[in-house]
């Protein structure tokens, strides 16, 4: 049995990965699995997978992202220029938003 795991990470946002192979890499998310608590990252993460030709596909060596840890990227922010821990903060106007912690600035529009 999988747990979700809650994460402020969301498809579109620019992250930096913090570990790994590909450790200072930036991109942008392509998908988030919370059942995995995995992300894929444009450009980050290379496998190569070697496919079978078929009447769809010409087959090969095909690149392609493999998923990784969630715990392994953080949010970049273009304003501090580095990766940061995100938080929460009610608006006025009863909006939920997620904001920088470094400098403070609201993320989502």
């Amino acid at each position: 049995m999988t747990t979700l795991v809650k994460t402020r990470i969301r498809r579109d946002d620019e992250v930096v990965v913090v570990a790994g192979r590909d450790k200072g890499a930036r991109g942008k998310v392509i998908r988030v699995m919370p059942q995995d608590s995995s992300v894929l990252v444009t450009k980050v993460n290379m496998i190569k997978r070697h496919t079978r030709q078929s009447q769809a596909s010409a087959g090969g060596i095909i690149e392609k992202e493999a998923p990784m840890a969630i715990s392994n990227v953080q949010y970049y922010c273009s304003k501090c220029k580095s990766g940061v821990r995100l938080g929460a903060k009610l608006l006025e106007d009863g909006r939920k938003v997620r904001t920088c912690r470094k400098c403070g600035e609201v993320l989502d529009n």
